[in-house]
């Protein structure tokens, strides 16, 4: 089983999914062929043209189902920028290599492995287990989780929790070892703005100049200072590190706290506040003409919780000659921490790696996750790993040269397999 995780990461990895792209499809068709083999029978569809999902069931000893779900999809990677191709799969130096290895196709080696293992060993799990390899993560999951829970909806049906990215990785601070393990994440705001004003001469004095306008408010946006909300999760996160680590993080100067605690910080400093970011401008099309309308978009993020602040404070900021319409937006979702799962959780990573010590987490960007709330499952973020202490995952998500340790994905398996099968 060991070996063969990392066989498999290599093996989807190999497999070009990037979004956007050619699609899943190829690697789609590998899933379901390696779950067939292990006697599981995979339900395959697609939302478009090779936008493939997988999805299966596995029966356990109650109905009451958990649900494992990871993406098929990646991001782009510029092989000019990478020590080893982004698409080789190649394993050296005690790393499977390539996009994907972090986010997320070593995850989903590690639930393939497993069951294909339980099959061999005739293992059947605690409850049972829906397994879901899905499109589209990597834009808005409208090709991939939302077409399914929309779609095929009764795949899912018992289902009362989730695991999926990303959550229950090692991250080494001083004298610890810890394990955030996601409770939540924050919510999607992706949103249009448009300024309409009186198209005219470059020349002349400017009469209600939509560009100006749109720069204006965009300003304002990237000036903004956001409040401080200390979430549930967030705040139970700092109570563990300030037991972890033996000191006080002052909560009344948390930004500075985070740069100051280096690693631990990272765990929460892009979690206290909303935020929103301008990242696309389009307007005009000839520097002696004033454009009547002037487009922006910008990636707004929420706490859970804080979505009606969050707009209201963006309409505020936008003014009056400004419009927003979304491109993407949907709820924060968030997973009690004070539960019995939650527990099952922390202990199945303390039976692998009794040094560890389990943290509630809140993601600042999101996950499939969000499309299964809706169904009203409660969603943690649990794709177990254990990295070596030079590598940083943040960095992996999205970044050139990523990697995963093939010891890390054969800890995962092992933790896995304490959750699902114990």
């Amino acid at each position: 089983m060991d070996n063969e995780v990392s066989l498999i990461c290599s093996n989807l990895i190999r497999f070009d999914t990037t979004n956007p792209g050619r699609g899943e499809r190829p690697a789609a068709e590998y899933v379901a062929g390696l779950l067939a083999e292990a006697g599981i029978e995979p339900v395959v569809f697609e939302s478009a043209e090779r936008r493939t999902s997988v999805v299966a069931r596995i029966p356990g000893e109650t109905p009451e189902a958990l649900l494992i779900h990871g993406h098929l999809d990646v991001v782009p990677a510029e092989p000019a920028d990478w020590r080893i191709h982004p698409f080789s799969g190649e394993i050296t130096g005690g790393c499977v290599w390539g996009r994907g290895a972090v986010d997320m196709k070593g995850t989903l080696s590690m639930t393939l492995a497993l069951v294909r293992d339980w099959a061999r060993r005739g293992v059947r799990p605690r409850r049972d287990v829906v397994l879901a390899f899905l499109a589209d993560e990597e834009a808005t999951g409208e090709y991939g989780s939302r077409h399914a829970v929309r779609r095929h909806r009764e795949l899912f049906d018992g289902c009362t929790e989730a695991i999926g990215e990303s959550g229950g990785y090692s991250v080494e601070l001083p004298g610890a070892r810890v394990y955030p393990v996601a409770v939540g994440e924050r919510g999607t705001a992706w949103m249009r703005l448009t300024a309409r004003g009186v198209a005219g001469h470059g020349s002349r004095p400017p009469v209600d100049n939509a560009v100006a306008e749109l720069c204006h408010a965009l300003s304002r946006i990237a000036a903004h200072r956001w409040p401080v909300r200390l979430t549930p999760g967030v705040a139970a996160l700092i109570t563990s590190l300030e037991d972890i680590l033996g000191e006080r993080i002052d909560r009344g100067r948390l930004e500075l706290e985070a740069k100051r605690l280096g690693r631990a910080g990272t765990l929460f400093e892009a979690q206290i506040r909303n935020s929103a970011n301008p990242t696309m401008l389009e307007a005009g099309y000839k520097v002696n003409v004033v454009p009547g309308t002037a487009v922006a978009h910008v990636d707004g993020r929420f706490l859970p919780g804080h979505r009606e602040e969050f707009l209201e404070t963006i309409d505020r900021l936008l003014g009056p000659k400004v419009t927003r319409e979304f491109v993407n937006v949907e709820d924060a979702p968030s997973a009690p921490l004070n539960s019995p799962f939650f527990e099952r959780l922390c202990a199945a990573i303390v039976a692998e790696d009794p040094v560890a010590r389990p943290v509630p987490y809140v993601m600042s960007g999101g996950t499939d996750a969000k499309s299964f709330a809706a169904l009203g499952i409660r969603g943690y973020g649990f794709a177990p790993l254990m990295l070596t202490p030079d590598l940083d995952y943040f960095g992996m998500f999205h970044g050139v040269d990523e990697r995963v340790p093939v010891e890390g994905l054969e800890f995962g398996v092992r933790v896995l397999d304490r959750l699902l099968a114990s």
